[in-house]
């Protein structure tokens, strides 16, 4: 009867949706049991806020699970990708992975409250992917801070762009290039090779299984946390994943 009941509250809602898709019933009974609803909506319209609560909550469950799977499936490119650039503790015992891109407004929001959350919790584990989706500014300045990553700068040149105003360009990277110490030609043939070109693809591809849709995006254990999220929040969902991994 639930059944019944369910499936015409949400053809109720969404007209047509559940039972004209459903060929278990005939148009007789379709008819009589759209009727009952409406009945007993006029008697109790509370019965359609718990039927749409119900709705969502089952939606929540099915985003839940197809979170859970989608980074049980790429765990190790989320995870343990050889060469990825990494903060805090390499040997902290939670991992964060968060995609971001450097001309982000949001990630550049969050870039101080990250390292310091970094400097007060020593048993967090970073990992950066760098996914350029706003643009050519935005690909080259994932570029040259991969680049720099070869030359032991990664953080460094991060830094120097995500804190910088100025509108990406050759001319500003060689420039923070040479204030940081870097060999300057080295990183722009870094930035301009094939082998960079795949990597940020790979990003790319990964932040596509994840049906990431922004930046910056967290994962967190079995969360995915996507948008600009209070650093406070963060550090809630990170409690909670060390906790449950000492079960």
């Amino acid at each position: 009867m639930f059944k019944l009941f369910r499936a015409a509250l949400l053809a109720f809602v969404i007209p047509g949706a559940a039972l004209a898709a459903d060929p278990v019933f005939s148009k007789a009974q379709r008819d009589e049991i759209v009727r009952v609803v409406r009945e007993a909506l006029k008697a109790d319209p509370s019965i359609l806020r718990d039927a749409v609560t119900s709705l969502q909550s089952d939606d929540e469950a099915r985003e839940a699970a197809s979170t859970r799977s989608a980074i049980k499936s790429n765990a190790k490119a989320l995870f343990n990708s050889f060469g990825d650039p990494e903060a805090g503790n390499p040997n902290g015992d939670v991992t964060v992975v968060e995609f971001y891109d450097p001309r982000c407004p949001y990630c550049r929001k969050m870039l101080p409250d990250i390292e310091t959350m970094l400097r007060k919790d020593h048993g967090i584990r970073l990992v950066y992917k760098d996914i350029p989706v706003l643009g050519e500014g935005s690909v080259l300045e994932s570029k040259a801070i991969l680049a720099a990553q070869k030359q032991g700068a990664y953080l460094k040149m991060q830094t120097a762009l995500m804190t910088d105003p100025a509108q990406p360009s050759a001319e500003l990277i060689t420039a923070k290039a040479h204030e940081l110490g870097l060999d300057a030609l080295k990183l722009n043939a870094d930035i301009n090779s094939a082998a960079m070109r795949d990597r940020i693809r790979a990003n790319l591809e990964l932040s596509r299984a994840m049906k990431v849709t922004g930046t910056p995006t967290f994962v967190v254990g079995e969360t995915v946390i996507p948008g600009m999220v209070d650093v406070g929040q963060l550090q809630a969902v990170i409690a909670e994943a060390r906790k449950h991994a000492e079960k």
